[in-house]
Formats: structure tokens, C-alpha cells, sequence
């Protein structure tokens, strides 16, 4: 799909200014940010930069408006489709029809390779396979396995737990028809990047508690993992550093409605009660994010119930990085690393 005019136009803009030489670029941006510690890498200040000159939001107005802006937006930050990746529509049965899904499959993998199940992120509310297009072409192509992303249903028309209930139904199906799809059953791993890193978690929590098919491997985005409590990442960065406090409260109202349990663990899968025996994890969590802290916490919880994970920080970062693969450099690199952590994960067959 091409995007309008104007956004093609906004687009070459964005790429002019990150091609300007790093005096320039700093001088958009602005001094340094330095927070806790950390200081934001130039490319993502002067993302934050642009999206405050151009007016962009993550939410707009209504969900309806929200949900066209994102679509329309994702051009600016997402760049060029990543190439060679083939892509194929899946339909996947579900109790309330069928549930659509794209199959990306690298340049010369082979039939049996890794297959990562992918939850795009956006609240539960916004987002969909067409955002996260470049994402998961990427996980595919430099993680050299096959990713198969999946069109959740979102809230508020289905609040939760739908969302959830599609996923694990996302993954059985992935399992079960591993070879069809052209992967090794023993070799399924579940991921996804903010509240797609929450669905991801809670597969791997359910799958693994209730017997069967379970994930080789966990890939855990800057998850949200507990819609109960608030943090102090949370306080630090509420606003100007593209989720906000705002957002979160908008986005968990929208998805769990009052009279929801929002300690379910399948909602907060950090307040499980037992983690133990849950597959490996790779969990990453950018510097400047509200959910910093609640990522960090889950890594910590699994660590302590035996479960190997690798917690990276991006310090430097903000939440949303794994979209903006289209300016600047920073971005990709720790993208790079997670597809490294995810190839290394799905290296070896697990365990039946």
C-alpha cells in the first residue's frame, strides 16, 4: 500500500534530517536529555523532536481517529518494506471465526527453521500486522526464522480477555502446524513488543501450566506486565517521551473496563503466583519508558524461579523503538540485538 503524498513528502523530511551531519541534528534536537542516570540517544531525542514539530500523537481523539493516524503515520518512522522476505496469509480457526495473521519467511530458510508467533504492540486498542510490517520482516530476516504475526482482536469492541484468548489460540495453531508452515514444532517461540509482549508472557505462562505445546522461547519487548501498580519509571517518564502516562491510563481502560480483576495473571502475568519452569527469555526495556520498571521487575521474578533470561536495558531508548527502524541507526541496533537473542533461542530444538 503507498503511502499519501503528504506523508511520502513528511517521510523524505525525516530521512533529510537524520542524514544531516550530527552538529546540525543536535541542534534540532536540542540539549541533551539526562534522566536517571541515563541520557537519550540523539537519534530518539530528535525523533521526539520532529513528532512534537509535526503534531503526532500515539493517541488522537477517539479510537477510531487514534487507529487512522497510527496507520497513517507508520510510513514516517518505519521505512522501506525490509527485502528479501516472503510473505503469506494465514487464517487461523478460532471459536469466533478465523483469525488473520502473516507468515514472513526469510530468503533460503530452511523447512524446518524457528518460528516466532508475533503480538504486534499498540495497547490492545491500536496497532496491527500493517505496523509492525517492518518489525517482524526484520525479526525474520537477520534472526533467519519464520514469523508469523498475528490480527489479535482489540478493545475496546473486545475487551479483555479476548486479546489473550486469540494469542494462545495463535500459538497452538503455530505449534500444531509447524510443518506446514515450514518450522520445526519443537521450535516456536512466542514474541511481541509492548502489549504484545504482554500477550506473549501470558501464552507462555498459560501453555506452559496447562500441559502440552509450549514455547521454545520467550522475546519480550519492553512488555507491560501489571496493570495494578504503578512504578517509578512511571513517575519519571509520564510525559514527553512518546507513551505516556496518559496513554497507559487510556489504553488499560479501554482493555480491562471497570469490573475487570486487573491482578488476573493473565492480565498481570509479573503477579503470577509461580514462574517456575517457563521458557528461556530474552526481555528488553528502553531507558526513558514508563514500563522500564515493570519489565525489569518481571526479569527478576523469572530469574528467581530458575528461568534462564537475558535483561537488556536500552538505556539510551524510548518505548516504540522496534517501529522506528527508518531513522537513524540506534534503533536498528537494538532491534539487531533482540533478532541475535531470538536466533540464538531458537537455535536448538527444545525439549518435547
Amino acid at each position: 500500500m503507498v503511502p499519501p503524498a503528504h506523508i511520502r513528502v513528511q517521510a523524505a523530511g525525516a530521512r533529510l534530517m537524520y542524514g544531516l551531519p550530527r552538529p546540525l541534528r543536535r541542534l534540532v534536537a536540542g540539549k541533551p536529555v539526562r534522566i536517571d542516570g541515563q541520557e537519550l540517544a540523539l537519534d530518539a531525542q530528535l525523533l521526539l523532536r520532529l513528532q512534537q514539530l509535526s503534531g503526532a500523537a500515539l493517541v488522537r481523539g477517539s479510537v477510531e481517529s487514534s487507529r487512522a493516524a497510527l496507520d497513517a503515520s507508520r510510513h514516517l518512522v518505519s521505512g522501506p518494506p525490509i527485502q528479501p522476505v516472503l510473505t503469506r496469509e494465514i487464517g487461523i480457526p478460532a471459536h469466533h471465526g478465523e483469525i488473520a495473521a502473516t507468515l514472513y519467511t526469510p530468503e533460503e530458510a530452511p523447512h524446518d527453521s524457528g518460528l516466532l508467533v508475533f503480538y504486534h504492540g499498540g495497547g490492545w486498542v491500536v496497532g496491527s500486522r500493517r505496523s509492525h510490517d517492518n518489525t517482524a520482516r526484520f525479526l525474520a530476516k537477520y534472526a533467519g526464522v519464520r514469523v508469523l504475526s498475528v490480527e489479535y482482536r482489540l478493545a475496546p469492541e473486545h475487551p479483555f480477555p479476548a486479546a489473550q484468548e486469540d494469542a494462545l489460540t495463535a500459538f497452538d495453531f503455530a505449534h500444531e502446524k509447524a510443518g506446514d508452515l515450514g518450522a520445526d514444532p519443537r521450535r516456536v517461540a512466542v514474541g511481541g513488543d509492548s502489549a504484545g509482549g504482554n500477550l506473549a508472557a501470558v501464552t507462555a505462562q498459560v501453555a506452559t501450566r496447562r500441559g502440552g505445546g509450549v514455547p521454545a522461547f520467550q522475546l519480550l519487548l519492553y512488555p507491560g506486565v501489571d496493570a495494578t501498580r504503578r512504578r517509578r519509571s512511571r513517575e519519571l517518564f509520564a510525559d514527553g517521551f512518546f507513551l505516556t502516562d496518559d496513554h497507559m491510563t487510556w489504553f488499560i481502560d479501554h482493555y480491562a473496563p471497570e469490573g475487570v480483576d486487573r491482578s488476573d495473571p493473565t492480565l498481570s502475568p509479573l503477579l503470577a503466583d509461580d514462574l517456575s519452569g517457563l521458557p528461556p527469555a530474552y526481555i528488553a526495556t528502553a531507558g526513558f519508558d514508563p514500563l522500564r520498571d515493570e519489565g525489569e521487575a518481571y526479569a527478576a521474578r523469572l530469574a528467581d524461579a530458575g528461568v534462564p533470561v537475558a535483561l537488556s536495558r536500552q538505556s539510551d531508548l524510548i518505548h516504540g523503538y522496534a517501529n522506528f527502524l527508518g531513522v537513524g541507526r540506534r534503533f536498528r541496533e537494538a532491534l539487531a540485538e533482540a533478532a541475535g537473542a531470538l536466533k540464538v533461542g531458537l537455535s536448538r530444538p527444545a525439549a518435547e
